[in-house]
C-alpha cells in the first residue's frame, strides 16, 4: 500500500502507524480527537530547505518558518534548533517564540494590519525585522523607533502581480490583494521613496508572497524576475540597491495520492538559477534570498486521530460517519474544500468500499471533514479514523465553536511521544469568563 508520506505505514497487526508508532495505541493513551506531530519529519523538512539554501543562494540567505502554519513552543524550538529563522504574524506568535527561547534577531514580523500596540510589543521583545505592509504602518514604526532612539531593520511588502493558480482565498500575490503595495500601479515606487526618507528605518530590501499550496512550475521564478527588475529600477531611480529579497512561501504538499510531490531542493535550485540569470541581465548584485515555508515544513508531519461516534446510512441517498471532532479542530474543508486522505486505523487490511462523508459533531451543516471517501464497510462506533497531512493550519486555525475544547498536540520522536500542548478542558474554556 502506498501512502501520501513515507512516515505512514502499517504494522504486523494490520494497524496504521505514524512515525513508526501504532496509532491505535496513541489514541488509547492520549484520547481523541488527537493531533500527532512527527518531530523527526519536521527536522527533516527544515534540513531540506537549509541544505538547499546553502547550495543555491549567496551567503546570508535564510529560510524562515512561517509560524502561522502551526505555532506552539515545541515547534518554534525545533525549527530554531535546526537553524531556521521564524516568521510571526501576531503578538501571540511573538510571545510563543520568546517563550520557546528563539533568538529574536532571527524573527521577522509580517502582517497586513499591525496596531500601535503590536508594533510596541514587537520592538520591546527585540523582533529582528519588520515586514512593512503599507504607508501608515511605515510611519507608525518610524514614530515608535524614534521614541526609543533606535533604527529598525525592515523589508517592504510589495505585490508582484503573479497569479499562482491556487485557491482564491490563499492567493496573495495579485495586484488587488489585501497584502502589500502594488508594483504595477506605481505605488510601490512611492512606498520605497517614503521609506528611504525615514531616519529610524533601515531598509534591507523587499518582500513578496504569491500564495499558498503552489505547485506551478515557475511561480517563484516569475515572482523573482518581477522583483529583481523592480530592484534594478529603484537602484537607477533612487540609488538604493536592495540587499535582501524575500520571496515568501507557499510550496504545495500532497494531501491525496493524485497530488504531485515537490522536489524542494530542485525547486530552490531553479529559483536560484532564475535569480542569477536575471541579476546578470540587469547588471546588479545578487541579493540575499529569504523564503517562508510553513505548510511544507509541518503539513506531512501531522496526523489527526478521531473515534467514530455513529454511522448513518440514508437509504437511496448518502451515508455519514460521524466522529468526535470536526470543524473546530479542522476547518480547512469548510473553508477551502481541502482534500485529505482518510484511513480506518484499525482496519487497514480490509477493503475500503463503503462510500461516505466524514462528518463532525458540531451543530452546523457545513461541519464536514471530507466527502465522498471510501472506508471499510464494517466501520462503526469506537473505530479510530486517521486524517493524514494535518500538520499545517489545523491546530493553528482550531476554534471553540459549540464550546468544544481543542485537542492536545502530541509530538512523536525517536519512537517515543510527549505532550506539547495539553487538551483543553471545560475549566480552560471558563477561565476568561467574568
Amino acid at each position: 500500500m502506498t501512502f501520501v508520506c513515507p512516515n505512514i505505514g502499517v504494522n504486523a497487526e494490520g494497524r496504521l502507524t505514524f512515525a513508526g508508532q501504532d496509532t491505535l495505541r496513541l489514541a488509547e493513551e492520549y484520547g481523541t480527537p488527537l493531533y500527532l506531530m512527527d518531530e523527526d519529519r519536521i527536522r527533516h523538512n527544515c534540513r531540506l530547505y537549509l541544505d538547499a539554501f546553502k547550495a543555491s543562494f549567496r551567503p546570508g540567505s535564510l529560510p524562515h518558518y512561517a509560524a502561522k502554519a502551526a505555532a506552539f513552543k515545541a515547534i518554534c524550538r525545533v525549527v530554531a534548533e535546526e537553524g531556521m529563522g521564524i516568521d510571526v504574524c501576531s503578538t501571540g506568535e511573538i510571545a510563543t517564540a520568546v517563550a520557546a527561547g528563539v533568538d529574536m534577531t532571527r524573527v521577522m514580523f509580517p502582517s497586513n494590519g499591525k496596531s500601535d500596540g503590536d508594533i510596541r510589543y514587537a520592538l520591546d521583545r527585540g523582533v529582528g525585522c519588520f515586514v512593512i505592509d503599507n504607508t501608515e504602518e511605515l510611519l507608525a514604526l518610524e514614530a515608535e523607533a524614534e521614541k526609543r532612539g533606535i533604527t529598525k531593520k525592515a523589508l517592504l511588502r510589495l505585490t508582484p502581480g503573479i497569479d499562482p493558480h491556487t485557491y482564491a482565498a490563499v492567493n496573495t500575490g495579485m495586484v488587488d490583494s489585501k497584502f502589500g503595495v502594488a508594483i504595477e500601479t506605481g505605488q510601490a515606487e512611492q512606498f520605497v521613496r517614503l521609506a528611504l526618507q525615514q531616519k529610524h528605518i533601515e531598509l534591507l530590501g523587499y518582500h513578496c508572497h504569491v500564495g499558498s499550496q503552489v505547485f506551478g512550475e515557475d511561480v517563484f521564478e516569475r515572482a523573482a524576475v518581477v522583483m529583481l527588475e523592480f530592484i534594478a529600477d529603484m537602484a537607477k531611480k533612487t540609488g538604493y540597491l536592495a540587499g535582501v529579497l524575500d520571496l515568501g512561501g507557499g510550496y504545495g504538499v500532497p494531501y491525496v495520492a493524485s497530488d504531485p510531490a515537490i522536489d524542494i531542493p530542485a525547486k530552490i535550485a531553479s529559483v536560484a538559477a532564475a535569480v542569477k540569470e536575471t541579476c546578470v541581465r540587469l547588471g546588479i548584485a545578487e541579493p540575499c534570498i529569504m523564503m517562508e515555508p510553513g505548510r511544507s515544513i509541518v503539513a506531512d508531519a501531522g496526523m489527526t486521530l478521531y473515534r467514530v461516534l455513529a454511522v448513518k446510512r440514508i437509504t437511496g441517498y448518502k451515508s455519514y460517519v460521524t466522529i468526535d471532532g470536526g470543524m473546530t479542530d479542522d476547518p480547512r474543508y469548510a473553508l477551502y474544500g481541502s482534500r485529505y486522505t482518510v484511513l480506518a486505523a484499525g482496519r487497514m487490511g480490509e477493503t475500503a468500499d463503503f462510500r461516505c462523508t466524514l462528518a463532525g459533531r458540531c451543530c452546523e451543516s457545513g461541519d464536514l471533514i471530507q466527502e465522498n471517501i471510501l472506508l471499510p464497510d464494517g466501520v462503526g462506533r469506537g473505530d479510530v479514523i486517521a486524517v493524514c497531512t494535518t500538520g499545517a493550519y489545523n491546530y493553528s486555525m482550531a476554534s471553540n465553536y459549540n464550546r468544544f475544547g481543542r485537542p492536545p498536540v502530541v509530538m512523536l520522536r525517536d519512537g517515543e511521544s510527549y505532550v506539547a500542548v495539553r487538551r483543553e478542558t471545560p475549566e480552560d474554556l471558563l477561565r476568561l469568563d467574568a
